[in-house]
């Protein structure tokens, strides 16, 4: 499959990066008395520290919610974000609804650029995802953020490690994800029919459809907030920011020391 190539007519506007959150999950393995995303941490809801961290982007020009139909939970006046009731049943659903809303309302343009990215992954910073729009705008396909498996990978059988598996080459995927609007549409398309089977991230499309997605280093305190002890750990990095950030005279605190950083 030919590479995609940005438009070149000198009349389009700007290439513009939008962000695109899938915010209707339940989160059970978190068991939390709430859907995941709104639960409680560091003063606000989780989702709350995901939404500060792409509005303090320097590169992001909007940010879109994907929540479960009749949702109001994000819906607030003056809002930064705006609000798409196209939750579905799989992220990737919900995903490829928001990205069908984008397209169809001509909010984006097939050319412009979205950013997909966990509403769990709380802990992303808006230099992070300035570095990473800057790593693949120039890139044909676009990119992930990730990390180099830093430790020992165990095939389990039956509850034992039947065989240790080569780390070399191996990343953990993270978001956000970028990708052209209707790259990343067509690569879904085909999938919806299935339910989005075996999609497990926007990449995943994308490689699908015979594309290979740049690899852009992430940070290990981007982890996704899944079982109830990362909420401890969160919190303990949340509360860690908040102190750097008040002794440098509201600057954004770079010195703190990264966790299990490969």
């Amino acid at each position: 499959m030919n590479q995609p190539q940005p438009a070149k007519s000198p009349t389009q506007r700007p290439v513009r990066c939008f962000a695109l959150l899938p915010c209707a999950g339940v989160g059970s393995r978190a068991a939390t008395s709430q859907p995941k995303q709104y639960a409680p941490l560091a003063g606000k809801m989780m989702v709350e520290h995901t939404l500060a961290a792409f509005e303090a982007a320097r590169q992001i020009a909007q940010v879109h919610v994907v929540v479960s139909p009749g949702d109001a939970t994000l819906r607030k006046a003056n809002a930064f974000w705006n609000v798409i009731d196209g939750g579905g049943a799989t992220r990737a659903s919900s995903v490829f609804n928001g990205l069908r809303f984008l397209l169809a309302s001509q909010t984006a343009t097939r050319e412009d650029w979205v950013l997909v990215h966990d509403a769990a992954r709380c802990l992303i910073t808006p230099e992070q995802i300035d570095a990473l729009i800057t790593a693949c705008l120039p890139d044909p396909v676009g990119g992930l953020m990730g990390v180099p498996l830093p430790d020992t990978l165990k095939l389990a059988v039956d509850g034992r490690s039947a065989a240790t598996i080569e780390r070399e080459g191996k990343w953990l995927a993270q978001t956000p994800q970028m990708f052209r609007a209707g790259v990343l549409h067509d690569a879904l398309e085909p999938h919806a029919e299935r339910d989005f089977d075996g999609i497990t991230d926007e990449a995943s499309a994308i490689e699908a459809a015979g594309l290979r997605p740049l690899l852009v280093l992430g940070s290990a305190q981007n982890f996704k907030i899944t079982y109830p002890q990362d909420f401890a750990l969160a919190d303990a990095i949340l509360q860690l920011r908040t102190r750097g950030v008040a002794s440098h005279g509201g600057e954004s605190a770079l010195s703190i020391p990264e966790l299990n950083t490969p």
